[in-house]
């Protein structure tokens, strides 16, 4: 019942597929040649030479989608993993077409390019929303109590608990929880959140028989999990599907998550979003925003120097030492804001809202936070981006290592000029602790839109804040 089940849903999927990218095709074509603001020097070609190609649409998609995993619907599936996925595949298809088409019609029909592109952009965006809003018709259903998957608990511990309570949280995804299993026989009957415990880990076969269970989770604390042998070849050959949830998640952060290490899972406990190519995109954009900006910038630059010079004795460029990516120092450029010699006495101290050791000027240059300005050329070094965590003094960071969990996850990215936390007023002698969940939250939700996001907050927020001192 299950495959019969899981090759309808296929089949769904596959039609609404192969109706989508047929539309997109038709859709290029008018918007190419009939909607579209660029004119057709050759006039318009008939639709007749490009409807029989509706049929290599639906080979090479199909085909394509199938490699990519996109016909195997699993219930949970996170959006943006298989939208991804739907680009990528829908990208490779797209060359294949157009190696296709140009190479066996090109002597016969010239088809315009300017219609593959249109293509490709509504073949990405359509099958991404035909498979959001079929998901969502399919969870609605599911959340009704249609196409239920009757699902075993094998653990009765926190874990077991955790489990059930995500399986409640989701209706659409159409789990119901048949009961658990617990280590001992005196455990049955016990309530755990709305089933029960109705059997020991001994009984797992005749439960499996006697319930229709659909689907086993095995989600055993880490002292029992020598009982996962004797568990499995207890179910033996039953027609069911069998995960385990291993009990490590709550060790899990930054990212992590499950790897393939030549066909060997893989359990990441700590990883960041800026590896590969989000690392390279990531720094062109710093490259290219702080190259312009220093060059629209720099009359500034020179009245600023001018005034510091103007202002009081001393160099205009303070330099100290901070720390960035993976615990490297680097020394952050600023426009001195201080007396020469401020931490001759005092050493290292936090600014206060009324310190002693500013000029005139500095204080007004950290207020509007314009002594910032000259970290632009540590973001064209690579040692610092324009968007993360703020860079703090290795004399500080001693201390805050060793009293703050998870400090120094924040060196998983380049520090920046501007973050997640100062948008949100978190600068200044304010909660470092604070600062930090702000500063994983970005790390772990990372994404140029983000980003993008970050710099417009800062020109609305980050020249003119409270804690700017």
């Amino acid at each position: 019942m299950l495959k019969q089940h899981h090759q309808v849903f296929q089949g769904l999927f596959f039609f609404a597929d192969m109706l989508v990218v047929s539309a997109a095709w038709v859709l290029a074509y008018y918007l190419r040649f009939e909607w579209g603001p660029i004119p057709a020097p050759k006039g318009t070609p008939p639709m007749a030479n490009y409807l029989p190609m509706a049929l290599f649409v639906w080979v090479i998609w199909g085909v394509t989608l199938r490699l990519f995993g996109l016909y195997h619907v699993t219930r949970g599936t996170q959006a943006m993993h298989e939208a991804i996925r739907v680009a990528q595949a829908s990208t490779l298809s797209v060359l294949v077409f157009m190696s296709v088409a140009f190479l066996f019609w090109e002597k016969d029909y010239s088809f315009s390019r300017g219609v593959f592109f249109y293509f490709w952009v509504l073949a990405v965006v359509m099958l991404v929303v035909e498979r959001l809003l079929l998901r969502e018709v399919l969870g609605l259903f599911r959340a009704r109590g249609y196409n239920q998957r009757h699902v075993l608990i094998i653990g009765s511990g926190d874990l077991a608990q955790s489990v059930a309570r995500k399986i409640a949280e989701h209706p659409g995804l159409g789990f119901t929880i048949r009961g658990f299993l617990a280590e001992r026989a005196e455990e049955i009957g016990r309530a755990i959140d709305g089933a029960r415990v109705i059997g020991s880990y001994a009984d797992v076969q005749a439960i499996l028989e006697q319930n229709g269970i659909d689907q086993v989770l095995i989600a055993l604390p880490l002292e029992s999990i020598g009982y996962l042998e004797e568990i499995l070849k207890r179910i033996g050959p039953s027609m069911v599907d069998i995960k385990v949830i291993p009990d490590i998640y709550k060790f899990i952060s930054l990212r992590g998550g499950i790897e393939d290490f030549d066909g060997m899972p893989v359990i990441s406990l700590l990883d960041t979003p800026l590896r590969g190519w989000n690392d390279v995109l990531k720094r062109c954009v710093d490259i290219v925003l702080a190259a312009t900006l220093i060059a629209l910038m720099s009359p500034l630059f020179v009245l600023i120097a001018v005034a510091i010079k103007l202002a009081s004795r001393g160099p205009v460029f303070y330099r100290q030492e901070r720390m960035s990516l993976d615990g490297r120092t680097f020394l952050v450029w600023k426009f001195r804001t201080m007396r020469v010699d401020a931490e001759a006495e005092t050493g290292a101290v936090w600014a206060s809202p009324v310190d002693p050791r500013r000029t005139t000027l500095g204080s007004w240059l950290r207020r509007t936070s314009l002594d910032e300005l000259p970290q632009l050329f540590n973001v064209l070094r690579g040692e610092m981006s324009l968007v993360g965590p703020r860079p703090e003094r290795p004399v500080f960071i001693v201390q805050f290592r060793q009293k703050i969990p998870n400090y120094m996850l924040r060196h998983k990215v380049r520090a920046g000029m501007t973050g997640w936390a100062q948008v949100h007023g978190l600068r200044g002698n304010t909660s470092v602790e604070q600062r930090i969940r702000y500063d994983l939250y970005y790390i772990e939700n990372w994404s140029l839109l983000l980003d993008f996001k970050i710099l417009l907050l800062t020109l609305f927020r980050g020249f003119n804040n409270p804690n700017a001192y």
